[in-house]
C-alpha cells in the first residue's frame, strides 16, 4: 500500500495554515501517544473476512495541539489461524500448503487539521516476499511481492458541527494492487493478459451515537468501491470446463454495511479504558447463497465470505 516523507508533509501543511494557528500550535504542542490492543473473534476489514481469532496491538506516538494532531505508529494482527494445519493438499520439498503464517504489520502516519485527516499506511504480510514493493505493477507481480501502500483523506464533522459523522477516502498507490486486462486463455489453459494498476479505492461514511452516561456507543458504516478493485473481486476469474473465461469482477460494489455496539469502562482515574464490542458486517459484492457463509476453515474463507460478525475486547491507555 514511492517513498513519502511524513515529516515533510506535516511541515508543509502547517506552513499553509494561518499564522495565528501556527502560533497556537507552537505554544500548545504536547507530546502524545496511543497504546492499546484488541482481541477479536474474527479479523474483519472493509467488508472482508481477513482471518479468525486475532490479537491486534497498536502503538503510536506524536503530538497534540488545540486544533491539530499527528501520530506515527504500528498496528499488528496476529491470528490463531496464522498457524493453521490443513490436510490432503500436496506438499513439495519447498512448500507445504497445509500450513501458513501470515501475520500483518501496518506502519501508519496521520495528520489531523481541524478535523481534516491525511493518512499514510504501509501494509506488510509476513507470508509475502518483500517488505516494500515499489515500482510498476508488472515488476511487483513478477517478483511476487505482496505488500501495499495506501494514502487516505477524511473529515470528521463532529470537530466543527458537533455531529458524529465521518467520511474517509482511501486509495492504494503502490504494491500488489492490480489486475489483468485483455484477458485470454493461452495454449497452456492458463489466464494471460496485461497487468493494470487498480488504485483500489474505498469510500466509507460512518456515524456513531454515544450515550456518555452509560459508556455505550452504537455505530453504523457504509463503504463502497467506485471502480474495479481489490474490493470488487477484481481477480475473481477462472477457466471453466470448456476452456472459457469466467470473470466475476465488478466495476462497482457496496462492500461494507456494518453496525458496531460497544460498552466502555474507564479505570484508575482514566488511566486506561476497557471495552467489549460486537460487530456485524455485510458485503454485497458478488453476494449469493454460495458466498454468504463458507463452511470451511481458515484461508478458504478469506475475502470470500460475505456475511460476517465478530465479538471482541479492547484495552487502551
Amino acid at each position: 500500500m514511492k517513498k513519502i516523507s511524513i515529516l515533510f508533509l506535516s511541515l508543509l501543511l502547517l506552513s499553509l495554515t494561518p499564522a495565528k494557528a501556527q502560533d497556537e500550535a507552537a505554544s500548545g504542542i504536547e507530546f502524545a501517544y496511543d497504546a492499546g490492543a484488541e482481541v477479536v473473534s474474527s479479523y474483519l476489514w472493509r467488508g472482508q473476512y481477513n482471518g479468525g481469532l486475532s490479537f491486534q496491538p497498536d502503538l503510536a506516538v506524536g503530538w497534540d495541539s488545540e486544533h491539530t494532531s499527528f501520530r506515527f505508529g504500528t498496528w499488528w494482527s496476529i491470528g490463531a489461524s496464522d498457524w493453521l494445519f490443513r490436510t490432503n493438499l500436496p506438499a513439495t520439498d519447498d512448500y507445504n500448503p497445509n500450513t501458513y503464517f501470515v501475520p500483518e504489520l501496518d506502519i501508519y502516519a496521520t495528520l489531523d487539521l481541524w478535523g481534516l485527516t491525511l493518512g499514510f499506511t504501509h501494509y506488510y504480510y509476513f507470508g509475502g516476499s518483500n517488505f516494500f514493493s515499489f515500482g510498476n505493477i508488472d515488476k511487483v507481480k513478477s517478483l511476487g511481492h505482496t505488500s501495499q501502500t495506501e494514502v487516505s483523506l477524511g473529515y470528521d464533522f463532529s470537530t466543527l458541527l458537533d455531529f458524529p459523522l465521518s467520511v474517509t477516502w482511501n486509495t492504494m498507490v503502490s504494491g500488489d494492487d492490480g489486475y489483468l486486462t485483455d484477458r485470454f486463455v493461452n495454449a497452456d489453459g492458463e489466464i494471460d493478459g496485461t497487468w493494470k494498476r487498480a488504485y483500489s479505492s474505498y469510500l466509507e461514511v460512518a456515524y456513531t451515537y454515544t450515550w456518555e452516561d452509560l459508556g455505550l456507543s452504537l455505530g453504523g458504516a457504509v463503504g463502497l468501491s467506485p471502480w474495479r478493485s481489490m474490493y470488487t473481486d477484481m481477480d475473481w476469474y477462472s477457466v471453466d470446463e470448456n476452456g472459457q473465461l469466467i470473470d466475476e469482477g465488478k466495476p462497482f460494489a457496496v462492500n461494507n454495511i456494518s453496525i458496531r455496539l460497544e460498552k466502555e469502562w474507564s479505570l484508575a482515574d482514566d488511566l486506561c479504558s476497557i471495552s467489549v464490542f460486537g460487530v456485524g458486517m455485510l458485503n454485497t459484492c458478488n453476494l449469493n447463497k454460495d458466498y454468504v457463509y463458507v463452511n470451511a476453515a481458515g484461508d478458504d474463507k478469506l475475502y470470500v465470505q460475505k456475511l460476517n460478525g465478530a465479538i471482541g475486547m479492547s484495552v487502551w491507555f
